[in-house]
């Protein structure tokens, strides 16, 4: 694999990562905080960017050793809105900067496993600062997140509040796959 590319997959492997725990630690800040439906939102949202690190991860399986990772990283334990807005911001960092980036090297050098990868993330990515947003709107009025049910696709981190969806519109998994929060 191109180094570039090595390089740029574990960066974003650093930052996926990051964002899981930040996420789970914000669900439980937003449950706290009376926010019910937001830290489940936080929950899925929080497992949809553990499978973006892991096809990240599997992307890099033939380097093998110890690397420096550098990654940006959104930090801050405040209130749920300002949690919330911080999650939009590092979705949409990713969205518009990082992945497209991501995407124009791997690209160029022909890497296939990153590509996958970087795509099934770029499009997630853009629905959860779609659902975040929707969340702090919410929350920004003194309510919870209106979400019934929300599902993840665990192939590409496809997060749904509506549960319409037979299949998955960025992978076409089955429905039957996603898990409920």
């Amino acid at each position: 694999m191109n180094a570039m590319t090595a390089s740029n997959l574990r960066s974003a492997y650093g930052g996926e990562s990051q964002a899981h725990m930040r996420y789970r630690i914000w669900a439980e800040k937003a449950k706290k905080d009376g926010f019910p439906n937001v830290a489940r939102l936080f929950m899925a949202t929080s497992d949809a960017e553990e499978v973006h690190a892991t096809l990240h991860f599997k992307a890099l399986k033939d380097e093998v050793g110890s690397f420096d990772v550098l990654s940006g990283g959104v930090f801050g334990y405040d209130s749920t809105s300002d949690n919330l807005q911080g999650a939009i911001d590092g979705e949409l960092f990713e969205v518009e900067q990082m992945y497209p980036t991501y995407i124009a090297v791997a690209e160029m050098q022909n890497e296939k496993a990153a590509l996958s990868a970087y795509r099934y993330a770029i499009e997630a990515e853009k629905v959860h600062a779609e659902l975040f947003t929707k969340a702090k709107e919410a929350v920004d009025l003194g309510k919870d997140l209106e979400a019934e049910t929300i599902l993840l696709c665990p192939v590409c981190g496809f997060i749904s509040i509506t549960g319409e969806e037979e299949t998955c519109p960025l992978c076409n998994a089955k429905k039957e796959l996603f898990k409920e929060y």
